[in-house]
């Protein structure tokens, strides 16, 4: 899954694909390096990011699901909590939605049985605005699994097929690096649920935690978390970086196929 962020705030990436050329030039580009989905956000979801108006994330993301659907063949994601932004983005080509509220939003799992989207239910300890102060758990695997297992059966009932939807242990999302680290650990318990799991550590603080680098210097600490989560079980790698990503993931495979020699 490679990253499209078009706002102007985000940590890694943000202002640099504002225009909607720029941005499905981008899209393209991650999709000729090997990305099978593109993920579209309107809103900065980064520690301290305040939210934006509904009417504003629409204007930054309708037109770019609606281009990139007329240009790449690669499933467009949408990165949203908003009902209205899932219905808006289904209608104009995407096919999955990506919630880092897990459909929790009045109104949200509703509009995302509606569509024929695919669905990402993450973790997040409180808002974006808030998250990182002073996260908290008596056991932070346990915690995380129980309400992302809870919010899939709120999908099934809601009518979504067990083959829409997928997991996100939310790293970074109301979490210290040590929570961060024993998620990744627990990646292997996480995908013996039976629902894929999707790993999102790209430049992300936990990176900065293990190295010191700013969010330009990240790519191998990233590369060395990506491969540990497929080696783990992960189905879905989110990634800034493409390119470097996916030669990662193919030696991860190569090693995963070869037959053993005795």
């Amino acid at each position: 899954m490679g990253v499209l962020n078009v706002t102007p705030d985000s940590f890694s990436d943000g202002g640099r694909f504002l225009d909607t050329g720029r941005a499905v030039e981008h899209a393209a580009r991650m999709q000729e390096e090997g990305a099978a989905i593109i993920d579209v956000g309107g809103e900065s979801t980064r520690p301290g990011a305040a939210p934006v108006a509904t009417e504003e994330e629409l204007r930054r993301v309708i037109p770019v699901v609606e281009a990139l659907a007329r240009r790449i063949t690669a499933v467009i994601s949408v990165d949203t909590s908003r009902p209205e932004v899932m219905r808006a983005a289904a209608a104009a080509g995407a096919g999955f939605i990506n919630d880092v509220r897990a459909l929790s939003v009045r109104g949200a799992l509703a509009a995302a049985a509606a569509t024929r989207c695919a669905v990402c239910l993450a973790h997040m300890q409180g808002e974006p605005a808030t998250m990182q102060r002073n996260p908290r758990y008596t056991d932070v695997v346990s915690e995380v699994r129980a309400y992302l297992l809870e919010r899939v059966q709120a999908c099934r009932r809601a009518g979504l097929a067990e083959d829409r939807i997928v997991i996100d242990p939310g790293f970074g999302f109301g979490k210290t690096l040590q929570h961060n680290l024993a998620l990744l650990r627990a990646v292997p318990q996480l995908a013996r649920s039976g629902v894929p799991v999707l790993v999102g550590l790209s430049r992300k603080s936990v990176v900065a935690g293990l190295t010191g680098r700013p969010p330009a210097e990240r790519l191998p600490g990233s590369l060395a978390l990506a491969t540990i989560a497929a080696l783990n079980g992960a189905a879905v790698i989110r990634a800034h970086d493409v390119a470097a990503t996916v030669d990662a993931l193919k030696v991860v495979a190569a090693v995963q196929r070869s037959p053993r020699v005795d």
